[in-house]
């Protein structure tokens, strides 16, 4: 029988051919995906996450688990679908308008994902229009925006403006992110979060939901 905190431990060390091989393996022996996915993929991401809180692990390990990570998702959604298994929540999340940086939105992005978030990445240079789709045709309860430049955290701004003109700033929630942002910038513009690191996004974006 595969020990599930097997899966973790090679998870963490981001030994992504033996996540895979052990995630198959569990589910050849009719472990419940989600058992898999809980006790196995989300609590190595979740060390992860402390580790990289306590500035034990820096981004490129946090990198290598998440594609550990994923090779283990890789076999595991199918199976998760089929069984009807909740996600956590739906979780959109992109780089504003006039932004290129990806670094930390991918970080955010794997870090949800591998707290068994659904994920829709907007991607890079986002305007509020897009973000504003997002929240009203695909079934997002939060939106993640990251800025790395001054020049763009404005848009952050008008993206949650936007969300209020569409009527939407009180069923969706907000969470702010990245270099220059600060928690009194969350404050003044009315974001529902702020986070330093794609390790406590997740766990506000949980706190958020609650």
């Amino acid at each position: 029988m595969v020990d599930l905190k097997s899966i973790s431990e090679n998870l963490i060390n981001g030994k992504a051919p033996k996540v895979k091989e052990l995630v198959q393996q569990a589910l050849n022996e009719a472990v419940e995906p989600s058992n898999i996915l809980k006790e196995g993929l989300i609590a190595g991401m979740d060390i992860v996450g402390a580790k990289f809180k306590a500035g034990e692990f820096y981004i490129p390990e946090v990198l290598i688990a998440a594609r550990a990570m994923h090779s283990g998702m890789e076999i595991l959604k199918p199976q998760l679908i089929k069984s009807g298994a909740k996600s956590s929540g739906r979780f959109a999340v992109g780089t504003v308008k006039g932004d290129v940086h990806d670094i930390g939105k991918n970080l955010v992005a794997m870090m949800m994902e591998g707290a068994g978030f659904e994920i829709i990445d907007l991607g890079t240079d986002v305007s509020p229009e897009k973000f504003v789709d997002a929240a009203k045709n695909k079934g997002v309860q939060v939106i993640g925006m990251s800025s790395l430049l001054t020049t763009t955290m404005p848009v952050m701004k008008v993206t949650i403006e936007a969300l209020k003109i569409a009527g939407l700033k009180d069923k969706i929630k907000t969470i702010i992110g990245g270099a220059p942002v600060t928690q009194s910038y969350a404050d003044e513009i009315g974001a529902d979060a702020y986070a330093s690191d794609a390790a406590s996004a997740v766990d506000k974006v949980k706190e958020l939901l609650k």
